[in-house]
């Protein structure tokens, strides 16, 4: 399912003041895409994801997927969120099954879909421990089988892995990966991690402080599987962070109060240098 965002403004009221959040947005996913949304803290990204899931509507204008508009929230639109935002009194099994029981599914097919999917993310041996009983990663797992469990045209994630550690964080990467290839839904995922969209994604928006604008594109050319040491990855990722150096400085001149240099965007290295990890 193809996603559409055509000259998109988002404004809300802040302690009886205007904010404008989002400023023309055009952006496309074509269906089966994979595109990361990058940008400084406040920058919009998150809004994005709101207003394709249908959980928040723009100010003007067109926010359309299949070519029609965004009228509410729908199944074919699954979100996953930095919080897991599992239901603590049910098991693994039933946060998975939760969503499949609301859109009418039969009990033996939930059942044998819920499974599915919890085998997909290495679940099937926990699938009767209850939510306290988990890592964060694991957490993220369920989290993404029970969106992954609909079965979506298009998988919206906001930051999923952002509160994990490296280690974790690079296997539920992967986990991902996997399942998209698989699966082949299209995803539009929100991160502050270069090195992430990078490494994840087939094209990346680059979006602008507040009010958010996409500043540029890159393609991500660079073959799957990817190295983190491919020296194409490298340099696309040098590239990436000096177009967002103006504006992390931008938001801490704004915060702060003062001017502070982000040392990337001033002090330039050899691509082979960069490791294009957080903004």
């Amino acid at each position: 399912m193809q996603v559409e965002l055509k000259h998109v403004f988002k404004t809300f009221r802040h302690n009886g003041s205007a904010v404008e959040a989002l400023h023309d947005i055009n952006l496309t996913v074509a269906d089966g895409e994979f595109v990361c949304l990058l940008g400084p803290s406040g920058c919009g990204k998150s809004t994005v994801i709101h207003l394709v899931a249908g959980l928040d509507r723009p100010t003007a204008g067109e926010v359309l997927v299949g070519g029609r508009p965004v009228a509410g929230p729908d199944p074919s639109r699954t979100v996953v969120f930095q919080d897991a935002a599992l239901f603590p009194w049910l098991t693994v099994l039933g946060n998975v099954e939760f969503g499949l029981r609301m859109t009418g599914v039969a009990p033996s097919q939930r059942r044998a879909r819920a499974m599915e999917y919890l085998r997909l993310v290495h679940l099937s041996k926990f699938i009767h421990a209850y939510p306290h009983q988990l890592s964060g990663g694991m957490k993220q797992r369920v989290a993404l089988a029970r969106a992954l469990a609909l079965q979506p045209g298009i998988l919206l994630l906001d930051e999923p892995f952002a509160a994990l550690d490296a280690q974790t964080r690079a296997v539920l990467q992967n986990e991902l990966l996997e399942i998209w290839e698989l699966a082949r839904p299209t995803i539009l995922f929100v991160t502050h991690n270069v090195r992430e969209a990078t490494g994840l994604a087939d094209r990346v928006y680059v979006i602008s402080s507040r009010p958010g604008h996409i500043r540029d594109v890159q393609a991500v050319a660079v073959p799957r599987p990817r190295h983190a040491e491919d020296k194409a990855l490298l340099a696309l990722q040098h590239n990436i962070l000096g177009l967002l150096g103006d504006e992390v400085e931008k938001v801490l001149r704004e915060e702060l109060g003062e001017t502070v240099h982000f040392p990337e965007a001033q002090h330039a290295v050899p691509p082979e240098q960069s490791r294009g990890m957080h903004i």
